[in-house]
């Protein structure tokens, strides 16, 4: 290979740059005038950039196109080798009509990785049926900070939920013969104040213990192909010139053999935005050197600026030719070296949202939806149902837009084609109510989701007077770069809901209706007021983007058609002035009697209320475990209640003593669980030791002799060690039934002694909690 044929397969080339989806891309993206694709790719390209998710394609007309197009790279190219196509898949394939998931927040919000693998699995074919080799998802940022618009990408605040929804996401994808890629490598969500691409102030330990491991199960037990970069620096130096990262971390200590790809122009902010890199050849040098194969999404810095240096004697032509080979080695296992690859034509009659996507979107919107508060109100009375009169209120009621993520197409690319239609149907809360509760619906806007207008909150508040219930709907628009109150670059400073919101909401409880809050969003905000303030409203229900079924499935559980069994992804912030949180915190990162402050949140980690109760009886734990074994914990969940409901058994620990400070609770491990009324389930948790592990003082990964407490608990917040649980905790203690609420302190728990020297935790090492449920009457 040339040189030039070389660098040729280390970029991407962007065919239609159209709109604005990605950070600086005015700026950043290079003009295409009077040039045609044979000329850019007469030595060959690595990949095409979004070829369908970058503006409204018909799916069968552009994988003509395609097809034609690879078929031109092998017949007219020295080398014959064809383009891989990535695309955006966050929230389903980032296409026109294609079928629209629930977030990312969302999947974590359902504590159901088989459900989420299924549902990757099915976005993989829709990709691999275009031609589509690779997607750029998940996100495995753990959330740090609320305030960050990236938050409704990812899956959580506990590394392990992360880890785990993520892994299944990824052998989803990666089973209909499509890459996952890992992004953003590494820390990207620790960004100062919540703002995009801020500098990261996070040290080593952090960085092991609360970023890196969902990587690493995604990498080991997850068999991913593809990592992206962070945009961001930690501790003064860009991630996108890390060698100690990107090299020696994610290759050399996690063995991993495929492609990491840059984030859209990350490799270019070298120069112009951190100003590590002096010209754009410089830059290139960096990136390539620290182990950043494939420039996304153009050439500006691999191909000529690249060349110039290695023809200078500046850059060993070896990092080329390693790059090189981790790209043509992902192409040959994808079959693009095949000469036969393009041999059969392009599909016809593509349907990207078929019953089955349907199907699967709804289940999942359905387990995502957290029920936050209730007076008794839902489900909604049969009577109220059958000939009630139902207010539909809010911005979000009737909006289509208000289901779907920053990274759907249709807020993603759409909102700059607002003459064209989403292509596939989506019911919004106000259609799905109609179709439940057929003419007894009326509706009203009462205010926009931005802004300061309240000319319409008095024609709301006089309809939900006049009506038997009101179902208030309000929450987030998500978009890009200012283009929506959440999302990539709508960063913010106030988690108050946005515009005049809460206001509306005040209003319409105000009237004495019963009022049922709807909150739309893509992340948390402090809602304490509409929980816990003197005129609350008489349920909240949190939906975080739940796509196309998101609607069908906030009426079916308003109608009480299915039960919620959501559990919060994040904790439920008390003030802006209040993050970032997290409950992974040490004794001194909560309330205390040394601050004047309280950062304790509205409502815990793993928090969801039910229709029906449940009782956490007969936990057993082993009381010894070897250092290099697994820790067995069993308990008996039992549903108490008058209906049958699925709950989420959550698993806790903490570390007594250890060398450093450690966090007052852990999620070790959960067991999503059906029962029907009266019946009890025996679930049993088999840990590995290696759940315990943490970076110590010497930066080694350590299980360290001592003793540690084990407790099944309903969320975080009913572990809390010396003080009372928050209401509605039900936790295990011992072999006893706890009532609900209990009172909690670190005795009442478990108490397990890992015995043996510091055991030191290599890679590869187990680290997945298994469960097991046997069922009773």
């Amino acid at each position: 290979m040339t040189l030039e044929e070389k660098t040729a397969q280390l970029v991407g080339y962007w065919l239609d740059q159209n709109g604005v989806v990605a950070p600086m891309q005015g700026e950043m993206a290079a003009t295409q005038d009077g040039t045609t694709l044979a000329d850019i790719t007469r030595h060959g390209i690595g990949q095409f950039t979004r070829v369908y998710g970058t503006r409204p394609v018909e799916p069968d007309e552009r994988a003509a196109w395609l097809w034609a197009e690879q078929r031109r790279l092998q017949r007219e190219t020295r080398l014959g080798i064809p383009a891989l196509v990535h695309e955006e898949c966050l929230t389903g394939l980032a296409a026109w009509k294609a079928a629209t998931f629930p977030t990312p927040l969302a999947w974590g919000a359902a504590f159901d990785p088989e459900l989420v693998e299924q549902v990757g699995a099915a976005i993989g074919r829709s990709m691999r049926q275009l031609g589509i080799h690779q997607g750029l998802a998940p996100v495995l940022d753990v959330v740090r900070d609320p305030r960050w618009g990236r938050v409704d990408e990812c899956i959580g605040e506990d590394p392990y939920l992360v880890g785990t929804v993520g892994t299944a996401y990824v052998r989803g994808v990666q089973s209909a013969g499509v890459d996952a890629t890992l992004k953003h490598f590494l820390g990207y969500s620790a960004s100062q104040a919540g703002r995009n691409h801020a500098p990261v102030h996070a040290g080593p330990r952090e960085v092991a213990d609360v970023f890196l491991p969902p990587f690493e199960m995604a990498l080991l037990d997850g068999g991913a192909r593809s990592v992206m970069n962070s945009y961001a620096e930690i501790d003064g130096v860009p991630v996108a010139a890390n060698t100690a990262l990107l090299t020696e971390l994610l290759r050399g200590r996690l063995g991993f053999d495929g492609t990491v790809v840059a984030d859209y122009f990350s490799i270019a902010f070298l120069e112009v935005m951190h100003g590590t890199a002096a010209e754009r050849g410089e830059a290139a040098a960096m990136a390539l050197e620290a182990g950043i194969d494939v420039e996304l999404p153009t050439g500006d810095a691999y191909l000529a600026p690249l060349v110039d240096r290695v023809r200078a004697g500046l850059v060993d032509e070896a990092l080329v030719d390693r790059a090189v080979l981790r790209v043509l080695r992902q192409k040959e296992r994808l079959g693009l070296l095949d000469p036969d690859a393009f041999a059969e034509d392009a599909p016809t009659d593509v349907d990207l949202d078929t019953p089955e996507h349907r199907d699967l979107a709804r289940r999942l919107a359905a387990e995502s939806l957290v029920l936050l508060g209730n007076d008794g109100t839902l489900p909604l009375a049969p009577q109220t149902v059958a000939s009630g009169r139902v207010a539909v209120i809010g911005p979000n009621a009737d909006r289509a837009e208000a289901l779907q993520g920053c990274y759907s197409f249709a807020n993603h690319v759409l909102a700059t084609h607002p003459d064209l239609p989403l292509g596939f149907a989506i019911p919004t809360v106000l259609e799905a109510l109609q179709q439940s509760l057929g003419g007894t619906v009326s509706s009203a806007v009462g205010c926009a989701v931005e802004g300061t207008d309240r000319s319409g909150i008095d024609a709301a508040v006089a309809l939900a007077a006049a009506s038997d219930v009101a179902v208030v709907v309000v929450g987030d628009q998500a978009g890009l770069f200012g283009r929506g109150t959440v999302g990539e670059g709508n960063d913010t400073d106030s988690l108050e809901l946005p515009g005049v919101q809460r206001e509306l909401v005040e209003a319409v409880v105000g009237t004495g209706t019963p009022t049922v809050v709807v909150l739309l969003t893509g992340r948390p905000y402090a809602i304490g007021w509409a929980l816990d303030g003197p005129a609350r409203p008489a349920a909240v229900v949190q939906a975080f983007f739940p796509g196309e079924g998101g609607g069908l499935a906030v009426a079916d559980l308003l109608t009480g058609v299915v039960g919620p069994s959501g559990r919060l992804p994040v904790s439920l912030p008390r003030s802006a002035g209040a993050a970032p949180y997290t409950y992974l915190h040490p004794r001194l990162g909560g309330p205390s009697d040394v601050t004047a402050t309280d950062s304790t949140p509205v409502r815990p980690f793993g928090f969801g209320l039910s229709y029906t109760s449940f009782a956490y009886e007969d936990l057993v734990v082993d009381e010894t475990v070897a250092s290099d074994g697994t820790l067995a914990v069993a308990v008996t969940v039992r549903n108490t209640g008058e209906r049958a409901g699925e709950d989420v058994v959550q698993l806790y620990g903490h570390d007594v003593a250890a060398s450093v400070t450690r966090p007052v609770a852990q999620l070790l491990g959960y067991a999503r669980v059906a029962l029907d009324v009266g019946e009890r389930a025996r679930v049993r948790f088999s840990v590995p030791v290696q759940r315990f592990a943490f970076t110590d003082r010497q930066l080694r990964k350590v299980v360290e002799p001592g003793d540690v407490q084990v407790w099944v608990a309903s969320h975080a917040a009913a572990s809390r060690p010396g003080g009372p649980l928050d209401s509605g905790g039900i936790v295990a203690v011992g072999d006893g039934v706890a009532p609900e609420p209990v009172p909690g302190s670190a005795t009442d728990r478990a108490e397990v002694r890992v015995t043996g020297d510091v055991y030191l935790v290599g890679t590869g090492d187990p680290r997945l909690v298994t469960w097991t449920v046997d069922r009773t009457s």
